[in-house]
C-alpha cells in the first residue's frame, strides 16, 4: 500500500477506436486510461503509445500507427485506436493501464438571468476592478460563431501571455476570427467521424473548423463570457442588454460536437488534454455522459487532471430528469432552475374571454379562426393525447394538414414552460384550468373561434415563485458514491437568451440570438461565477472556488420559501438542487471554504475501493488498486 500511495494518483489514459472491417472482425473505438506521465515531450509519449500497442496486441508499429486516432500527451497520457474486443482486453490486463473503455457518442445537453442573480451588484462589473483580471474560460462544445456581437473585444487588453493555445484555421475560420475575446479555437472530428462517418455524408450544414453550425456552443460561450450587447431580443421577446456573467473574461473554444454525430468521448478527452495544457482557468462543458464510474468517463478523467492543476470544471447535470451521471467529487455538477420571467401567449375566444397561455411564439394571427380538437381533426400524426408534451414536430403536421395555429395542453405550465420549443405556426400552451374553459366554450358555441396572440415578456418578480427546479434537470442520488450528493448546485437554465449562429435554424427561422432551456444553459452561469471568484481570489484552488459557491448557495426562492419542483410544485430537495441556488455576491466572500486536494482524493479512493470491493464496480476496484 505504501508503494501504491507513493505514486500519488499516477493516472494514465488510452483511447481505442473500433469499427467493422471487411474480415468481419468487429472493432470499436476504445479509451485506455494511464494518467500522468514523466516524458519530456509529446513525441516521446506518442512513440511509447505505439510501442505499447504493438507489443501488447502483436501488431506491427505501422499497424499501431494506422489504428491510433488520438494521442493524449500534454496533460496526461493516452491514445485512441481501432481495436477488437480481444485487443482491448489484452490492454486492460497490462500493468501500466488503468482502464480501457469504449468511446461513446454523447449529446449536447440573457439578459434577465444575470439580473435575477444580482450580478450588477458584483464588484467585478466595475471597470476599475475588471482591469486586474484576465481569466481564461475554456468551452468544450459545438464551436462558436465569431462574428456575433457577443464576441467583440472592445475594451479588452492584449491576450494574456500565459495562454499557450492556438487559433486553428479551417473551413470559413481563419486566425483573424480570433481576437482579444476569442483567444483560442480548436476543433476535433477524428473520433466523431470514426463513429458516424465523414461529416460531408450527413447532408447537414457543417464547417470543418471551430465555426459553429449548431448554435449550442455559441449560446453557451456567450452566456459564460460574452461581451455587453445592447438592444437584443428574439423577435421582440426577452428584450434587453445581452451580457455574460463576466464580460472581461477571455474564451478558448474547443469544438468536439458535430451536427448529426454528437460529441464522442475520444474527441472530448483530446479537448481536455489541450485545454489544460493551454492554460485555461475554468472549463465549462455542457455535454452528456454515461459512465458507470470515474475511470470510464472522459469528463471525470479530464476534469481530475484539470483539478490537479487548479482548474475548476463546471458541467451540466443532464436533462433526463432522472439520476445524473456527473458524479465525481471534483466536478461542479450544475442543475437547472427557472428565473422570474414568463413568455405569455394568450388565446382570445370568440366570446371575448382571454385564456392565459405560455409559449415562445413570435407569430401574429390577424384574425379569428375556427377551433377544432385534434381528436376530431383528419390530420395524420396528431391526436388529443399525443398533442401533449413538447409539441415538437406536431406544428409541422398541423400546418401541412391545413391548420393555421395550435393550442397544446399541459396539466401544468411547467411541463412545457420549462422547455423552449419554437413553432412554424402560432402556438401556445394552456394549463388544465384554461383548457377546461376552452372546452366549455367550444362545446357550447355554435361556431367556436379563437385567436392566438404573439408572446410578450413579463418579469413577474415575487408574484411567481422562482427559482423553481426544472422538470428536465437530472437529479441525485449519486450513482457511484451515494454519500456525496449530486448535483452540487443549481442555476438559471430555463428560457435563457444568448447568442446564436444564423445557420442554426429554429422553426425555419434564422436568428442571431435565441432562447434555450437546459442544464447546458445553467452550467455556463456557474462557470462565469467561478471565473469572477477566480479574478478576485487568483490563488484559490478549484476546490476553494467550488466550496465558495456551494456554502453560500440558497435553498429559498424569491418569496423566502423553500424551492419548489416543477411541474408539481412539490418541495424540492438537495437531490434536485444540491446545496441550493447559486449566489454570486455571497460567493465572493464566503467566510469559510472547504479545501480538498490530491491527498484527500487519494484517501477518498482508498475508502471507495473498500466500499466497492463487493459491488458491481469492478473497473473502479481495479483502477484504484493500480493507481495506488
Amino acid at each position: 500500500m505504501n508503494k501504491l500511495i507513493a505514486t500519488t494518483l499516477a493516472l494514465f489514459l488510452f483511447t481505442f477506436i473500433v469499427t467493422n472491417e471487411a474480415n468481419s472482425i468487429t472493432k470499436k473505438h476504445y479509451i485506455v486510461y494511464m494518467g500522468e506521465h514523466s516524458f519530456s515531450d509529446s513525441d516521446s509519449v506518442i512513440s511509447s503509445n505505439h510501442d505499447l500497442l504493438a507489443s501488447v496486441t502483436g501488431c506491427s508499429i505501422h499497424q499501431a500507427k494506422e489504428a491510433t486516432v488520438h494521442h493524449y500527451s500534454k496533460s496526461f497520457r493516452g491514445f485512441s485506436a481501432i481495436l477488437t474486443a480481444e485487443q482491448a482486453q489484452q490492454l486492460r490486463e497490462t500493468e501500466s493501464v488503468i482502464s480501457v473503455f469504449e468511446s461513446k457518442i454523447n449529446q449536447l445537453h440573457t439578459t434577465h438571468s444575470w439580473d435575477f442573480l444580482g450580478i450588477d451588484d458584483v464588484p467585478q462589473n466595475n471597470a476599475n476592478i475588471e482591469s486586474k483580471s484576465d481569466v481564461i474560460i475554456g468551452v468544450i462544445d459545438s464551436g462558436v460563431w465569431p462574428e456575433s456581437e457577443s464576441f467583440n473585444d472592445n475594451g479588452l487588453g492584449p491576450v494574456p501571455k500565459r495562454f499557450k493555445g492556438e487559433c486553428v484555421p479551417g473551413d470559413q475560420f481563419t486566425v483573424e476570427n480570433c481576437n482579444r475575446k476569442i483567444i483560442g479555437a480548436r476543433y476535433y472530428s477524428q473520433g466523431n467521424e470514426k463513429a458516424t462517418g465523414p461529416v460531408e455524408s450527413r447532408n447537414l450544414t457543417f464547417f470543418r473548423s471551430a465555426r459553429d453550425s449548431d448554435g449550442h456552443g455559441t449560446h453557451v460561450a456567450s452566456t459564460v463570457a460574452g461581451s455587453v450587447v445592447n438592444n437584443v431580443s428574439l423577435f421582440g421577446m426577452a428584450s434587453g442588454t445581452a451580457r455574460s456573467g463576466m464580460p472581461s473574461a477571455r474564451l478558448a473554444i474547443y469544438k468536439t460536437c458535430w451536427l448529426g454525430g454528437g460529441c464522442t468521448d475520444a474527441d472530448n478527452l483530446a479537448a481536455f488534454d489541450d485545454a489544460i495544457s493551454d492554460g485555461v482557468d475554468i472549463i465549462s462543458i455542457s455535454i452528456s455522459a454515461s459512465p458507470d464510474g470515474f475511470f470510464d468517463d472522459p469528463i471525470s478523467i479530464g476534469s481530475f487532471h484539470a483539478f490537479k492543476k487548479g482548474i475548476l470544471v463546471s458541467t451540466s447535470a443532464g436533462i433526463t430528469g432522472v439520476a445524473t451521471t456527473k458524479c465525481a467529487p471534483w466536478l461542479l455538477t450544475v442543475a437547472a432552475s427557472s428565473i422570474d420571467r414568463e413568455f405569455i401567449s394568450n388565446v382570445q375566444l370568440g366570446n371575448s374571454k382571454i385564456l392565459k397561455g405560455s409559449s415562445i411564439n413570435p407569430l401574429k394571427m390577424d384574425k379569428f379562426h375556427r377551433i377544432i380538437f385534434a381528436s376530431d381533426a383528419a390530420v395524420a400524426g396528431v391526436s388529443e393525447g399525443n398533442a401533449r408534451g413538447s409539441g415538437s414536430g406536431k406544428d409541422i403536421v398541423v400546418r401541412d394538414g391545413g391548420g393555421v395555429g395550435m393550442i397544446l395542453f399541459a396539466p401544468s405550465f411547467g411541463k412545457l414552460s420549462d422547455s423552449s420549443p419554437q413553432y412554424v405556426i402560432p402556438t401556445t400552451v394552456l394549463d388544465t384550468k384554461e383548457v377546461q374553459a376552452l372546452r366549455k366554450y367550444a362545446t357550447q358555441a355554435k361556431s367556436p373561434i379563437a385567436k392566438i396572440f404573439p408572446s410578450t415578456t413579463a418579469v413577474v418578480n415575487n408574484t411567481t415563485r422562482a427559482p423553481k427546479m426544472a422538470r428536465f434537470s437530472s437529479i441525485g442520488p449519486n450513482t457511484v458514491t451515494p454519500d456525496i450528493i449530486k448535483p452540487d448546485i443549481t442555476a438559471p437554465g430555463v428560457r435563457i437568451l444568448a447568442a446564436w449562429t444564423p445557420v442554426g435554424l429554429r422553426a425555419g427561422r434564422s436568428v442571431d440570438y435565441n432562447v434555450l432551456s437546459g442544464t447546458s444553459m445553467a452550467c455556463p452561469h456557474v462557470s462565469a461565477i467561478a471565473a469572477i471568484i477566480k479574478s478576485h481570489h487568483p490563488s484559490w484552488s478549484a476546490s476553494a472556488i467550488k466550496s465558495a459557491m456551494m456554502t453560500t448557495a440558497n435553498a429559498m426562492d424569491n418569496t423566502k420559501r423553500p424551492i419548489l419542483e416543477s411541474p408539481t410544485d412539490s418541495p424540492a430537495s438537495p437531490f434536485n438542487y444540491g446545496s441550493g441556488h447559486v449566489n454570486p455576491i455571497a460567493a465572493l466572500d464566503p467566510g469559510l471554504v472547504y479545501e480538498f486536494g490530491s491527498n484527500d482524493i487519494l484517501n477518498f479512493y482508498v475508502v471507495l475501493v473498500q466500499t466497492l470491493r463487493k459491488s458491481k464496480y469492478s473497473l473502479e476496484r481495479k483502477s484504484l488498486v493500480k493507481t495506488y
